[in-house]
């Protein structure tokens, strides 16, 4: 049986900062990458075609782990769905939904923790959150006008599985905002299920998306997650926003 890494408590720590956390907890180093602070509103903001509020509007944010950017896409739908396999990491988001706010603690250096709040603005839009399997998505969901699927693909076992399911998610002119860093793991996914891996991972998925989707805008995207203060991981997403055909 598969063990879900994204269950410990370490890493609800680690994303709760990535997500929440302010610039100086994430990044105490002033002359660190400070370009890659901010990624869970960067990529819903400076990938989406934004749109006035809409009350009937609904976005889907898939892999949303502990939810920031489902709180960002809150203030442009009416409805907004977040979905992750972790449920450690949707209680979290939940609790959050609920009240605003989370205590919790991360990492400062061996066995030394800092203890911080996450906090979030209440949206305008309606936010809910449940576990799920992006491989596996209910039939129910579809014709979303926004989705929303950040660092992603190269988790999955079966990402093509994901992205056979996107046509009927998105709505006709609806809008697909993806990021990936293209970190392709034997881990989590078998190299037979790499999109791309052994080729231009980038030119790979233009090809699979292509028969559904236009690719209207690129930008790469730096992002960073603190491990200790001393230890981060810096990578670099390919931002993009789709139109469904």
């Amino acid at each position: 049986m598969l063990v879900n890494p994204y269950e410990s408590s370490k890493l609800l720590g680690e994303y709760l900062l990535f997500h929440y956390g302010k610039d100086e907890e994430v990044l105490p180093w002033p002359n660190g990458p400070t370009d890659a602070l901010g990624f869970t509103h960067r990529t819903v903001e400076s990938l989406m075609d934004s749109l006035p509020f809409d009350k009937d509007s609904k976005a889907l944010d898939v892999g949303c782990a502990v939810g920031s950017s489902s709180f960002v896409l809150g203030k442009y739908f009416g409805k907004v769905l977040g979905i992750d396999y972790s449920k450690s990491f949707i209680d979290a988001a939940i609790q959050l939904a609920t009240g605003n706010s989370l205590d919790y603690s991360y990492l400062i250096e061996g066995d030394r923790y800092a203890n911080t709040t996450a906090e979030t603005t209440s949206p305008i839009g309606e936010i809910s959150f449940q576990v799920g399997d992006a491989t596996d998505l209910p039939k129910e969901l579809s014709g979303f006008d926004l989705v929303h699927a950040a660092n992603l693909i190269c988790r999955l076992p079966r990402p093509q599985s994901f992205i056979d399911r996107l046509p009927s998610l998105v709505r006709e002119g609806g809008q697909l905002i993806l990021a990936t860093p293209f970190t392709w793991l034997e881990e989590f996914t078998p190299k037979v299920n790499w999109i791309g891996g052994t080729e231009d991972s980038k030119k790979k998925l233009e090809d699979v998306l292509s028969p559904w989707f236009t690719l209207e805008y690129q930008e790469d995207l730096p992002f960073l997650i603190r491990e200790h203060q001393r230890k981060f991981q810096y990578s670099v997403s390919w931002g993009t926003r789709w139109r469904r055909k």
